[in-house]
């Protein structure tokens, strides 16, 4: 294990969603950098681990990436876990493996939970090509954004938090009126749901009732 970078898959939700494999990982590897400690540390206790941690997010200055590069300098195994699901996707992970790489050191992915294949997997739809689309951005681009949505001929994948997603379901009607969705909200979670039909329909159901609008949400649009 010495040297190497894991990146681990972590639950959404569910704690029970982590591989036999990732919870060994975590326990063997010397260290482990994370998106937000107090998530992960939430995670370690559930199941008994206690590891040294490091902060790694979107906003880490370079010298926290310097520090896993030395770690891995000095022979010592690394884990990296998002704050939820697979690192890499919309989080920094992508960032800390082309810093390891560059390093000359291995890195070892060690799958498991993601939104993405999750809402994929319950589509109902032909799923066999899709474009996976991200964060719409908070301001400048989200109309760019939503009009690559429209565009597209196959379904296209996109994250959204509570705070957007009614302004960003109008946009996506706006440049997609007859486009039909599938929104998966708190995925794996004790209120998880799933909600399929035509954007005004699906806009309707959460204005209803504003409770429903927590958590996170993945957005799948198509053509019928």
């Amino acid at each position: 294990m010495k040297g190497i970078l894991y990146i681990i898959a972590t639950p959404i939700g569910n704690l029970e969603d982590i591989t036999l494999r990732a919870l060994r990982i975590l326990k063997e590897v010397d260290l482990i950098a994370c998106e937000d400690t107090r998530v992960t540390s939430k995670l370690l206790a559930h199941y008994e681990i206690s590891k040294s941690l490091v902060s790694l997010h979107h906003h880490s200055p370079e010298r926290q990436y310097e520090k896993i590069i030395e770690a891995l300098k000095e022979g010592k195994s690394v884990a990296y876990a998002s704050d939820a699901g697979t690192p890499g996707i919309s989080d920094p992970g992508n960032k800390l493996v082309e810093a390891v790489i560059s390093g000359g050191f291995r890195v070892v992915p060690i799958p498991g939970a993601s939104a993405l294949t999750a809402i994929t997997s319950v589509s109902g739809i032909d799923m066999q090509q899709f474009v996976f689309l991200g964060f719409p951005p908070h301001k400048k681009g989200r109309e760019t954004f939503f009009k690559n949505a429209a565009t597209q001929d196959i379904p296209a994948v996109y994250y959204e938090s509570p705070h957007r997603i009614l302004k960003n379901l109008e946009l996506l009607q706006k440049f997609s009126p007859k486009k039909k969705i599938i929104i998966g909200r708190e995925l794996t979670k004790m209120f998880e749901e799933i909600v399929r039909g035509d954007i005004s329909s699906v806009s309707e159901h959460f204005k209803s009732d504003p409770e429903k609008i927590k958590g996170e949400f993945v957005v799948v649009s198509y053509d019928l």
